[in-house]
């Protein structure tokens, strides 16, 4: 618990962006401390081995940050999901609500394994759509989710539904 404290007191609270009344949690002071960051990626590495995925697949961009991080410490495959327009290759794309409008996702049509195990990392969990999201690009690729993670999760705005019966981790809840 005094690991996940450390990491709590370094998440800045910056109100009313990206719109009024939206209080963002930033990561950028918890990123900028060595030691800090070091100590994120170590436990959701640790979190993550648990559930033995093969491949981490991380969302636009801070999700990008953590999970290329537990990718390496685990020794396994990184794959992105990315806005549209951002792969230069054929993808599949899911269009999904967030807590403050609309957007889409794509992910390449050959960037799992059928029947492969896959990890969602991302920094946040809010209402749960991005997460739901990259999770329904996964399995249309024949893959299979065995988690998500998170750095943040917002349980008041309740994202676990979204994500129905997948599991979910977060190593910091307000």
């Amino acid at each position: 618990m005094e690991r996940i404290q450390r990491l709590r007191e370094l998440v800045r609270d910056v109100p009313d962006f990206p719109k009024p009344g939206i209080v963002f949690k930033d990561i950028t002071p918890l990123l900028g401390h060595p030691e800090a960051f070091r100590e994120s990626v170590a436990l959701l590495g640790e979190r993550a081995a648990a559930w033995k995925p093969e491949t981490v697949v991380s969302i636009e961009s801070r999700g990008f940050i953590f999970g290329a991080a537990v990718a390496h410490a685990l020794g396994i495959g990184f794959v992105p999901v990315r806005k549209p327009g951002k792969l230069p290759w054929k993808t599949r794309r899911k269009d999904y609500a967030l807590e403050y409008g609309t957007d889409a996702l794509e992910l390449h049509v050959d960037a799992l394994a059928t029947g492969g195990r896959a990890l969602i990392v991302d920094d946040l969990l809010a209402t749960g759509g991005t997460a739901a999201a990259a999770a329904h690009l996964v399995e249309e690729t024949g893959a299979r989710v065995v988690g998500c993670l998170f750095v943040i999760e917002l349980g008041f705005l309740g994202g676990r539904k979204k994500l129905g019966s997948y599991q979910v981790d977060a190593l910091i809840s307000y």
